[in-house]
């Protein structure tokens, strides 16, 4: 596996899905609110985000969810050659 297309490939689908749920929350909050708590079977967790969300907050948590995913990406390749494929 190459760590670095993958890292990228699993950033960018990450990045897809929180724009996503970004626009979902401002169209359809109830919609948003279902398909958020059924991550956590049910448990009522999208009344936890605050009522109102500033842009530069949406683009800073979107910033942060990318960084972070393509980090566990590139760790996820770089374990599995290691790991499971011997390193070659």
């Amino acid at each position: 596996m190459r760590p670095i297309p993958f890292a990228n490939a699993l950033a960018a689908a990450t990045g897809l899905f929180a724009v996503a749920l970004f626009l979902l929350r401002l169209a359809a909050p109830h919609v948003f609110a279902f398909v958020f708590n059924s991550q956590f079977f049910g448990a009522d967790v999208a009344s936890l985000f605050p009522p109102r969300t500033g842009w530069r907050s949406l683009f800073g948590a979107f910033i942060v969810i990318v960084i972070t995913a393509w980090v566990f990406g590139l760790l996820w390749a770089v374990l599995y050659d290691l790991c499971v494929r011997g390193g070659g």
